[in-house]
Formats: structure tokens, sequence, C-alpha cells
């Protein structure tokens, strides 16, 4: 009996495979080996789009990062068009929490990465920074939206989606008021507060700061 013929795939459904794998497991569940099994098809095989699995990581970090909306229309306001940036990438990572850590721990410099940094150099031109200045406050604004991100996503144990913003400040403050005040008494005070810090309003409160600080223009 001569065998079926086989199966067909592309570079996509390599990357739909592995972000589907780091979604229900995070970067642990990422192999090349799992890729295939989830496309039916043999390890070798997979080697015909990636060479090796960080090229598939990086691969990811550019599908991600491509996700954001770049071409939102200007508004005239050089803040409110930062903030409409910060919060779509912001919400478009926290939809693949299981692949965040990938942007912390791998090269950000393929084309999307690219095309991200070269719209926000574009918004902070327009609020009147000089090309330095805005590529200084390029990468303070990464920094900042990068690690809020990541320290959301690591705030929650599972893998998997997140649950609800709200459902997930609660739980922090269901524990966090665990902490006995007698020995840290501020903390107790700000119980509220430090449990929404993963929330939207404290990720905007800081992102405000940060562009507060900016050069005067």
């Amino acid at each position: 009996m001569r065998p079926g013929p086989k199966r067909a795939f592309t570079g996509d459904d390599v990357l739909d495979a592995a972000l589907a794998l780091m979604d229900a497991g995070g970067p642990p569940a990422l192999s090349i080996r799992r890729i295939a099994a989830a496309l039916g098809v043999t390890p070798n095989a997979v080697y015909t789009y990636f060479p090796d699995k960080s090229g598939i990581e990086q691969a990811l970090i550019e599908r991600l990062l491509g996700e954001v909306n770049r071409s939102a229309p200007d508004s005239g306001d050089w803040r409110a068009d930062l903030e409409t940036l910060a919060v779509d990438l912001r919400r478009r990572l926290t939809a693949h929490p299981g692949a965040v850590p990938l942007l912390l721990g791998g090269a950000m410099n393929g084309p999307e990465a690219l095309l991200l940094g070269e719209r926000l150099l574009e918004i902070l031109a327009r609020g009147g920074l000089p090309a330095g200045a805005a590529a200084r406050a390029a990468y303070l604004i990464m920094v900042y939206v990068l690690g809020a991100i990541a320290l959301e996503v690591a705030d929650v144990p599972q893998t998997g989606a997140l649950s609800p913003e709200t459902e997930r400040i609660a739980a922090r403050r269901t524990a966090m008021s665990q902490v006995p005040a007698e020995l840290f008494p501020r903390t107790a005070a700000s119980v509220d507060v430090s449990a929404a810090w993963i929330g939207t309003d404290q990720y905007l409160w800081g992102l405000h700061r940060v562009l507060d600080g900016l050069p005067a223009t």
C-alpha cells in the first residue's frame, strides 16, 4: 500500500503551533519535537522553515510585535498617541502570557521590532524631542512597558490565558490582606493600591510619570 501524501504545512503553521504550546505551558513547553507532533510531521520537517528552536522564538517575537497597531491615525496629541500604542502593546502581549518571557530573553532587532521603534520615535519627534532625546525616551518607554507587562503576567502562577483583570486584582487583594500588619505596617496599609499594581490604571499611571519626566517641549 502506498503511503498517503505528505501533510503540507507552512512556516506560519509552525508559529501557530509554537504559540499554542507556549500559551498552554509557557517557554518550557516549546520544543521542535512537540511542534512537529502538533503538526503531524517529523521534527526534521520543521527545520525546512527554521534552523533551530531559537529561530522559532525570534520569529514569535516578530509575530507578537507585528500584531501591534502601528497604523492608528495621529490624533494631534502625541502623548495620547503614545498611550494608545502602549495600551495596544500591553493588550496584545498579555493575550499570550506564556510567550512574554521571549521578549525579555531574546533580541528585539527584527523588522517588526524596528517598525515599532520607528513608530515610537515618530510620535516622540512630534512631541518636540530632538533625535537623541527621542532615542533615549523610546528606550525608557520600552523598558517600562515590557517590565510592567512581564511583572503582570508573572504574577499569575498558572499558564494559559489571563483571567479578567478585576478577578486578578481581587485575588491579589485577598492574598495581600494576609500580610501581618504588625510586621509590615506600610505594606498592610497600602493593600488596595498594591493589589492593583497589575491593572490598567497603574500601567497608565506609570506611563504618564515616564512621559512627565521627558524633556520639556
